[in-house]
């Protein structure tokens, strides 16, 4: 297949949403079974480094929101001390309950690693709307009906709102960028994400909480209309 064979193979895909859902969730089986594989010294290494410096499980599992509203476990390396969350919800840069290891793995994204599971699971994607907390920013009876727009799909480890943005959005602009991408879902988007993302954990940007990003819930008569950056 020449360059111009593959360019009109994207396009078709691109048409078609059956074979867009079908090849999207294809390469999420494969390419998390490829990517588990490759990584796995990386992800011995990490939990044997957890273990040795500071007690508790390896893995820090949280029940977030997926497709439907469905209520799943999602799987990261513990990177903070055990009962962290009873302290908030936000981190920075300077927060006490990160352990040293943690500091690394959360810079460079590595505590990510084992979401890879979830999405051999189907409970995620490689990209999509980010999975939020059962709780946080609000239950899931109290999303707006535009904003349950970003429920449609199965949630990613990356997505729109964390490439414009990332921690340091407030809510209620993450779920707008959300929805604009289930609205806009597309075999070229998933790809400009994924080569964002590349580009957001190399520089380590907006991977820090500002302080709380939770504003008054916005209403649908309320919602900001401001116009997404398009692709």
């Amino acid at each position: 297949m020449d360059y111009c064979d593959y360019f009109q193979f994207i396009l078709l895909i691109q048409k078609s949403g059956f074979m867009y859902i079908f090849f999207k969730r294809f390469f999420d089986i494969l390419l998390s079974f490829l990517a588990l594989i490759i990584a796995s010294p990386f992800m011995i290494i990490i939990a044997v480094l957890i273990k040795l410096t500071s007690s508790g499980p390896v893995i820090f599992k949280q029940e977030r929101l997926g497709k439907g509203g469905k209520v799943f476990t999602m799987y990261k390396f513990r990177s903070m001390v055990v009962g962290a969350e009873k302290g908030g919800v936000y981190s920075d840069n300077n927060d006490v309950r990160v352990t040293k290891i943690g500091k690394i793995i959360r810079a460079t994204s590595l505590d990510e690693l084992p979401q890879l599971v979830n999405i051999l699971k189907g409970d995620m994607s490689f990209v999509g709307p980010r999975p939020p907390l059962t709780y946080h920013p609000w239950s899931f009876e109290e999303y707006s009906s535009e904003q349950l727009k970003m429920f449609d799909v199965r949630p990613g480890i990356t997505g729109w709102a964390q490439v414009n943005g990332r921690k340091d959005v407030e809510w209620n602009r993450r779920i707008q960028l959300s929805c604009w991408y289930v609205e806009n879902m597309s075999l070229v988007l998933d790809i400009k994400i994924i080569f964002m993302t590349v580009f957001k954990v190399i520089k380590n940007e907006g991977n820090e909480n500002i302080g709380e990003t939770v504003q008054v819930k916005q209403t649908e008569e309320t919602v900001n209309e401001e116009t997404v950056n398009k692709v």
